[in-house]
């Protein structure tokens, strides 16, 4: 019998950490419950060579949790900590277990991680027409802002961009220096903002690369975490830029411009065809400024934040992510 119909609907449901042997069947229900949402012709290829279980729990096993039924792992929920912001996802529960209460299950363990973590703004993306979803989060004080466009774009041949550096190019010595700066550059963003446990994870998980543009005062201009190929959160032929940012204040759009150009640059270096980027529409000039550039939108969400404040969403903050 189908893997999928061994468990009982009448069975009790526990909730655990999950474990790396659970990770097969953890990401095999991401994608069945993913593609069976959004109606996907073969819902078990959705996402094709992406890998989103595997990526969050290398970065902390400690913030990963399975939902189970008779012993085998049913749903799972990750958690992820930026500092003062925290976020969770992807969560998801096999289809024919849905409207069972496994969702609020699997979010109690995560709104501890943040309780422990001590983050100030929590927030999650989500599907913007699913009253259910919707609801389910706002039971744990989230609330619906603006919408998130997930955009993509054919990388051009492009020229090298001064002052760009890699992280993965760097020296332990250098290393600790850029993370010291990119700390200084997020708190720019958002008081508490820290990406350290993103460039690191990306790094020894052998991800992707962080890009990092000096400034002219030995501070940075930008970062940019890229996720680079399949079996990562990108996938075949596609560099992601999970999180992007630039020093705020006067010359913010024309840093911003560079920080995409050199993304650009890294995906092209790695024969990577497409580039993705997320951006929150309250960031409307970051927003204008990757229409402009030929970034379209091919996946709209909804961010919804705890508590009901913009965070680091807003017209003057150039910033690209998308909390998937």
């Amino acid at each position: 019998m189908p893997a999928a119909k061994r468990t009982s609907a009448a069975a009790p449901v526990s909730v655990r950490p999950l474990a790396e042997p659970d990770l097969d069947r953890a990401d095999e229900i991401f994608r069945i419950a993913f593609g069976t949402f959004l109606g996907a012709p073969e819902p078990e290829s959705f996402f094709g060579t992406a890998d989103y279980v595997r990526t969050r729990w290398a970065a902390d096993p400690h913030a990963a949790f399975a939902a189970t039924v008779e012993g085998e792992v049913v749903g799972s929920n990750f958690a992820a900590d930026w500092g003062s912001v925290g976020f969770f996802g992807p969560l998801t529960v096999r289809p024919d277990l849905w409207d069972r209460g496994i969702g609020r299950l699997l979010m109690e363990p995560v709104m501890t991680c943040f309780d422990t973590w001590e983050n100030r703004h929590l927030g999650l993306f989500t599907f913007s027409h699913s009253p259910k979803h919707l609801e389910l989060y706002r039971r744990y004080g989230f609330w619906p802002r603006f919408l998130t466009a997930v955009m993509k774009k054919q990388v051009p041949v492009t020229a090298a961009v001064p002052g760009r550096v890699l992280y993965g190019e760097l020296t332990a010595a250098e290393r600790s220096e850029a993370l010291r700066l990119g700390r200084a550059l997020a708190e720019a963003v958002y008081e508490g903002l820290s990406l350290e446990r993103e460039i690191t994870a990306t790094q020894a998980h052998g991800l992707g690369d962080t890009v990092l543009l000096e400034g002219a005062d030995s501070g940075l201009d930008g970062l940019a975490v890229c996720h680079c190929g399949a079996g990562t959160e990108a996938g075949e032929d596609v560099c992601f830029v999970k999180f992007g940012a630039v020093r705020p204040g006067p010359g913010a759009a024309d840093r911003f411009d560079r920080l995409l150009s050199a993304c650009e640059q890294l995906a092209g270096d790695k024969g990577l065809g497409q580039l993705d980027a997320g951006v929150n529409l309250a960031r409307q000039d970051a927003y204008r400024l990757m229409v402009d550039r030929g970034f379209r939108t091919w996946l709209q969400g909804v961010t919804m934040h705890r508590p009901n404040e913009p965070g680091y969403s807003h017209p003057d903050a150039y910033v690209i992510d998308d909390w998937r």
